[in-house]
């Protein structure tokens, strides 16, 4: 799934779990576009329930096409906004590579040993299940609008399509809400998935909600199938989903996402409704039941997923505080 997980040869029941991940800019600034990359990498972590990350790795791109001046503002503010949410992870980057590269890069590993009761392994859904989505959906699609917006060209069918549909201001502001939610930290879910019995996760990224979805489906023990019914979206990214319908696929569930939120299965609905409360208690941040988790459909030789007539919520803001 997520993360690789390998027994320690010379410590009983305990493993070294990691991940790497890195990308290019989603963002105008730097410091924002570090701090996304550093918590894309960690929610990979987050999403086995592991809150505490032993140490990090930076990958960095330079990039070689800048003039150096500016390469050197950007790189720094993106080595910083990476660094800080490190620490505010409260673990550190201990080491690294960097390379230059025609377009900046950020990105890195994060590992940490854990023994066998300490994380959520991701093959544990069982029917009854109740799945619960801790960020909204529409990263893409607000990122690319917002710089059509910036740029303003009708030869730009986003912005041909689009600049009747959104004023500036509200495409401003979905871009907002687009940049604290992939610069949040997954680490509040990842310890509440724990505390609430989760019975596995995966994090929502580059294949989009359903994609998602059905990865988590196949990688079951037990024979189960998910169905998804419900899609919180980033205000207004869903009308600008319709005016592309081939393009992005938001409707369709397999609208890329970055940094997105965790998809945890909950043991009940008492224990989903829970942890939502938990959640925006503590952070203040909104999550939502979107699917259930059922037996295998008959006559299937797989587990599969799918995404049934689902019911769209507009999401106006990330945080609630």
């Amino acid at each position: 799934m997520d993360c690789s997980i390998v027994p320690l040869k010379k410590v009983k029941d305990h493993f070294m779990i990691s991940t790497i991940d890195f990308f290019y800019p989603l963002v105008e600034d730097p410091y924002v576009q570090g701090k996304v990359g550093c918590a894309n990498v960690l929610s990979d972590m987050y999403s086995m329930g592991i809150d505490e990350i032993d140490t990090m790795l930076m990958v960095l791109g330079a990039s070689k096409d800048m003039e150096e001046s500016d390469r050197f503002i950007v790189t720094k503010e993106m080595m910083k906004g990476f660094n800080d949410l490190a620490h505010e992870a409260d673990t550190a980057v201990t080491g690294g590579q960097s390379v230059l590269n025609p377009w900046p890069i950020i990105g890195g590993v994060a590992m940490s040993v854990c023994h066998k009761d300490d994380f959520v392994s991701p093959d544990g859904l069982l029917p009854g299940d109740f799945l619960v989505l801790t960020k909204p959906l529409g990263t893409q699609i607000a990122v690319n609008l917002r710089q059509a917006f910036n740029e303003k060209k009708d030869c730009n069918p986003l912005y041909a399509k689009t600049k009747h549909l959104f004023t500036q201001a509200q495409v401003d502001s979905a871009f907002s809400t687009a940049s604290d939610s992939m610069a949040y930290l997954n680490r509040t879910g990842a310890k509440l998935m724990r505390q609430h019995k989760s019975n596995g996760a995966t994090d929502v990224t580059g294949f989009g909600i359903l994609g998602h979805a059905s990865n988590l489906a196949v990688a079951q023990k037990a024979q189960v199938h998910i169905t998804l019914h419900t899609l919180p979206i980033i205000s207004g990214m869903a009308a600008a989903d319709a005016a592309f319908p081939d393009v992005f696929k938001l409707h369709e569930g397999y609208s890329a996402e970055t940094s997105g939120g965790l998809l945890a299965a909950l043991p009940s609905q008492a224990a989903a409704e829970a942890f939502i409360a938990d959640l925006k208690a503590a952070d203040g941040v909104q999550g939502w039941v979107i699917g259930h988790v059922s037996d295998r459909k008959p006559g299937s030789d797989i587990n599969t997923a799918e995404l049934v007539s689902p019911k769209i919520i507009e999401v106006e803001r990330f945080f609630h505080k």
